[in-house]
Formats: C-alpha cells, sequence, structure tokens
C-alpha cells in the first residue's frame, strides 16, 4: 500500500511538473518570420527580448517567400508572428485563413491607413508602416553612358536603358508584386503587360529580394533599380552612394507594410505581447535606428526626417482589397510567369 500510495503521488508530482513546465516554455518563447530587411528585424527581436524576457528566434525571408512558407505549414505551424513586408501577402494569407484574427489594444493609437487594412482583412492583419513605390539611379553611371535623367515609368522601356534595369520577381517579392499591381492601376491589365514585356528587353536580372535592385544600382552594379523608395533612401545614408530617388510621373503605388498572427501559433500569448508591442511608438521609432525610413503606423512615432516625403508623390488610389486578394494575386502571378517569367 505505503509503495503504491508513493507511486501515486510521485505520478501526481511529474504530471505536475509537466502542466506547469509546458506552458512556462511556451510563454517564454517565439517565433517570428520577418520580411524587412536582417539589421531591422535583429534590432526588433533583440529590444523585445529586452523589454520582455521572452526568447525570440527570428528567420528573415521576402514577404512572397514567408507567405508560400505559412501557407506550407498551415497543418503544423511552426511560426507564431509575421511581422513586416507589403500588405498585399498578408491580405492574401488572411483571405485563406492562414492569419489569426485579433484585436490590439494600440489600435486607437494607429493612423487610419493602418486600421483599414487591419478591417480589410477582417481583423487578421494590421498596418505596420507605409511606403511609396518608385526607382533609383546611379547618377555616376547616368554621367559616364550620358544618358538623360529617367523621370517617369516610360522612360525606362527606352532602348537606351536595355539591360540597365533590375527588378525583383514578383513570386518571391511583394514589391515586384506591387509594382505590377500598380501598372495595372495606371495603364490597364493588358497595356501594363505589354509595358512589362518591353520592359524585360532591359531588364538585367530578376531578384528575389525586393530591395536588392536598389541595393545594387548603389554600388554602380546596375544603373536602375525599381524599389520602394525608403529602400533607395537609405544606401545614400548608409554609404553616401550616388543614386537618386524617383517618383514617377504618371503616379505610383504604395504598400501599406502588415504584421499578422500566424493561425494555431503554438506560442499564442507571446505573439499578442510582440503584436501590441511592435505597434507602439518606442518599437516602431527603431527602424530609423536600423536605417529604415518608413512612415510608421502609430500617430506618435515620429516620421523620420530622411523617409520620402509622402505629400510630394503622386499616390494612386490603391486597391488594397482587390490586390490582395487570393485570386486576384494568384492570377497575375500566373500571368506574369507565362508572359514575362518564361521568357
Amino acid at each position: 500500500m505505503k509503495k503504491a500510495t508513493k507511486a501515486f503521488f510521485l505520478s501526481l508530482a511529474i504530471a505536475g511538473a509537466t502542466i506547469l513546465s509546458g506552458p512556462a516554455r511556451a510563454d517564454g518563447n517565439l517565433t517570428v518570420y520577418c520580411s524587412v530587411q536582417e539589421e531591422w528585424c535583429q534590432l526588433m527581436v533583440n529590444e523585445f527580448q529586452k523589454a520582455t524576457g521572452i526568447t525570440v528566434a527570428m528567420t528573415r525571408k521576402s514577404s512572397g517567400e514567408t507567405y508560400a512558407q505559412v501557407k506550407a505549414e498551415s497543418a503544423n505551424p511552426k511560426g507564431d508572428v509575421w511581422w513586416g513586408g507589403t500588405g498585399d501577402p498578408h491580405l492574401q494569407a488572411a483571405e485563406e485563413g492562414l492569419t489569426e484574427a485579433y484585436d490590439s489594444p494600440m489600435l486607437a493609437k494607429l493612423h487610419p491607413w493602418a486600421v483599414k487594412q487591419h478591417e480589410t482583412a477582417q481583423k487578421r492583419t494590421v498596418g505596420i508602416y507605409l511606403g511609396a513605390l518608385g526607382y533609383g539611379y546611379n547618377t555616376d553611371l547616368l554621367e559616364q553612358k550620358k544618358l538623360e535623367a529617367p523621370k517617369c515609368w516610360a522612360d525606362l522601356i527606352k532602348p537606351e536603358f536595355k539591360g540597365e534595369v533590375q527588378v525583383a520577381n514578383p513570386n518571391s517579392s511583394g514589391t515586384a508584386y506591387t509594382f505590377i499591381a500598380t501598372l495595372v492601376q495606371i495603364m490597364g491589365e493588358d497595356e501594363a503587360f505589354k509595358y512589362l514585356k518591353a520592359l524585360g528587353e532591359n531588364i538585367n536580372q530578376y531578384t528575389k529580394s525586393g530591395a536588392a535592385p536598389a541595393q545594387a544600382a548603389a554600388r554602380g552594379e546596375t544603373l536602375v533599380g525599381i524599389a520602394f523608395q525608403h529602400d533607395i533612401v537609405t544606401p545614400t545614408i548608409t554609404s553616401n552612394a550616388p543614386i537618386k530617388n524617383v517618383s514617377p510621373c504618371e503616379g505610383t503605388g504604395f504598400e501599406i507594410g502588415s504584421m499578422s498572427i500566424v493561425k494555431g501559433a503554438p506560442n499564442m500569448d507571446s505573439a499578442r505581447k510582440w503584436y501590441d508591442w511592435a505597434l507602439t511608438p518606442e518599437a516602431q521609432k527603431l527602424a530609423a535606428q536600423a536605417n529604415s525610413y518608413q512612415n510608421p503606423s502609430n500617430m506618435e512615432a515620429p516620421i523620420p526626417e530622411q523617409a520620402p516625403k509622402m505629400a510630394d508623390i503622386k499616390l494612386i488610389d490603391y486597391d488594397f482589397a482587390k490586390f490582395g486578394s487570393s485570386a486576384e494575386r494568384k492570377r497575375l502571378l500566373g500571368r506574369w510567369d507565362k508572359e514575362i517569367g518564361a521568357k
């Protein structure tokens, strides 16, 4: 009897330890999929760990790649939070039920465009920053080649820019998908794809990352890089690169960089803590420290002086609901693969 009683209480102790240790481990850990540049990802992770004591595992991939990973893992989620990257794939993930609905107490502090993103996604994503699309050209190379400075989207398909332009592949890059969606909204779909075919004659490389063309232009590896304008500004500040930022004359689209909690996240409590913290002014101020110059979504967070002035840019009325929908995004990417990417 004594042995049986001892064994019974021992089993209770083991079970209790298991129950207590399970949630403690879960609450103390977080896996973040990050879709901005590495420096900003790492700074966010470091500061969140300091603020909360939660241990963060971070993976950096472009927004298109992260969407694909979240979808592939949906039956057995590995990640908790998808932070950053263009809003369109976040909206697609929301529509497909890959992300979790959540109302942060920080919503009341956000700009209307960030809240609208949240509402469009049925509460499954939220805006964290705003940035306009454009392109940059290397002023030294332009002078060497004795070319006239481009001012419009139309200039980039001129014969003199053959082999001189870079843009990312839209299957991996949210930036490049925003570029396609922007052209469709400015020109109409058929004219936009005629333009993309003509531009293809001038492309020297389709990169994986959306920021890579701007970095390549800054290094003089390509004359023109199509990217978000804040990514074009960064190398002029960090390395005094000879790159000129252009807001195309026809108008341009923009991104609402977004954040989502993965559906069935293994560390849901930690995910919500990150989500709330990432929407604070203190967290959003970190962008400029990492040489990222977007417009933050929290109304109390300062806009970096170096950020492109949105009021000076001719922005289109970008239809996030349409171009962030799963069907439209898949259709446009399929057409690009068939008519552009396969060439």
